[in-house]
């Protein structure tokens, strides 16, 4: 299977070392151009994958097109591929925020060309992300198969096109929020006395452990605190402490926030 990505930014590259970390996908199987022939050229060079001349020229190379380029340029990339996407007719797979399925038909002036809308996360580079997805019916018979491609980069769901935003939210964004939970904690045993990177390790091990322990467990994370959680125990101080802080209402308000300027864009 030929895959082309039409724009090589941070999610295009993040896809593609996953799947080549995943061993899905040859590298001579990958053909990819972009708008800035120094950035993705090197991209190519570094990675081994291979570059087109154009757009049109990664469409008539490729089973799959993957469109990830800024949502404002959609209108315009469609038009030029399209002649190419009349000729060879792969599937579409659309990672742009904000562009809805229902929109990229207009571009295209039809409802029978397959396209898949996808969300996935920068996890996928380390073939641990979390990908959502929504196709039209023209997809029915290759959604499989381009589901098979994300699910080699970690887990998937699908997801109606009205929940992205939040989607984007609890996972697009959250490894951000993520992050500054783990500095955080980080920092906190910076503050007794550990190195920088021994607190980091540790937070981060922590993290991931309990995440795994959420999707593994038949529990819901609130019942797994108390798990945690002994009468009068330090754990429940320090939880306490955490929400007269206002943790849980802030975590909510980021969701919130991040959520609202999604649907703006």
């Amino acid at each position: 299977m030929k895959i082309g990505f039409i724009g090589a930014g941070n999610m295009a590259q993040a896809i593609i070392a996953g799947l080549l970390q995943a061993g899905t996908v040859a590298k001579s199987d990958i053909i990819i151009h972009g708008g800035t022939p120094a950035h993705y050229e090197a991209f190519a060079a570094e990675s081994g994958v291979l570059t087109a001349a154009n757009n049109a020229a990664v469409v008539a190379a490729s089973d799959v097109v993957v469109l990830a380029v800024k949502p404002q340029l959609a209108s315009d990339i469609i038009a030029e591929i399209q002649p190419a996407l009349a000729t060879k007719r792969p599937v579409l797979v659309s990672l742009m925020t904000g562009v809805s399925i229902l929109q990229i038909e207009g571009y295209l002036g039809t409802k029978d060309y397959p396209l898949v809308r996808t969300m996935p996360n920068l996890n996928v580079a380390i073939d641990a992300g979390m990908t959502a997805y929504a196709a039209n019916p023209a997809a029915e018979q290759v959604l499989p198969q381009v589901v098979g491609l994300f699910d080699a980069l970690g887990e998937t769901i699908p997801l109606a096109e009205a929940h992205f935003s939040t989607f984007v939210a609890l996972a697009g964004s959250s490894p951000a929020f993520v992050y500054l939970f783990i500095d955080a904690l980080s920092r906190a045993g910076v503050k007794y006395g550990l190195t920088k990177d021994a607190a980091t390790k540790i937070a981060a091990q922590a993290v991931l452990g309990s995440g795994a322990m959420v999707l593994q467990s038949p529990e819901s994370p609130f019942n797994l605190i108390d798990k945690v959680s002994s009468p009068g125990g330090s754990t429940v101080a320090g939880l306490l402490a955490m929400e007269a802080g206002g943790f849980m209402s802030a975590v909510v308000a980021g969701v919130d926030a991040t959520i609202a300027k999604d649907q703006e864009e």
